[in-house]
């Protein structure tokens, strides 16, 4: 057997308004919704001018202006990053111990890679760039010595005699 339908309980459906307004009426409505669509967020000058919020506690708690971010400083110029120094690691070397002229004089002269070069410039060899600077270098040290200390050479006799007596001088010690 068949049961009769039921007819829902409850929720009835309304039955749809009818337009009461008017064309003009409904211009308006649609201007006020356009309106408000169009004008959403905050009102001009919001940003530059915080509305003051209402606190119960305004001692307790202090009004925090929204505009101001972080509080880090901003370097305003180019700096560079300030570095301490490195220390770079020198290996200790020996300081010379002062020598007054007529001992280093006296050293230079007993000097025996002085007398091994000397003697092969005798010989005719032809030295190393290195042995020949260090040479030239030696032998006028010993001039400039032996004129703050007041030996001279015969000035008057040719280049070749000087240079004679100078190894005399050096080989012999006077």
């Amino acid at each position: 057997m068949k049961q009769p339908a039921r007819a829902p309980q409850g929720k009835t459906a309304a039955p749809k308004a009818k337009r009461k307004a008017s064309r003009e009426d409904l211009n308006q409505q649609a201007r006020e919704r356009k309106h408000e669509k169009k004008h959403r967020g905050n009102a001009s000058g919001s940003r530059a001018n915080p509305a003051v919020q209402e606190q119960k506690n305004t001692q307790a708690r202090k009004v925090k202006d929204p505009r101001i971010g972080s509080k880090k400083p901003i370097p305003l110029g180019v700096e560079e990053p300030v570095t301490k120094p490195v220390k770079v690691k020198t290996e200790k070397v020996e300081k010379k111990p002062v020598l007054s002229p007529q001992e280093e004089l006296t050293q230079l002269e007993n000097s025996e890679r002085l007398d091994a070069l000397l003697d092969r410039l005798e010989n005719g060899e032809v030295l190393a760039a290195e042995d020949q600077a260090w040479l030239d270098q030696t032998l006028d040290r010993i001039d400039v010595l032996m004129e703050q200390l007041g030996i001279e050479l015969g000035d008057d006799t040719e280049d070749e005699e000087a240079e004679e007596d100078m190894y005399r001088l050096l080989k012999g010690g006077n």
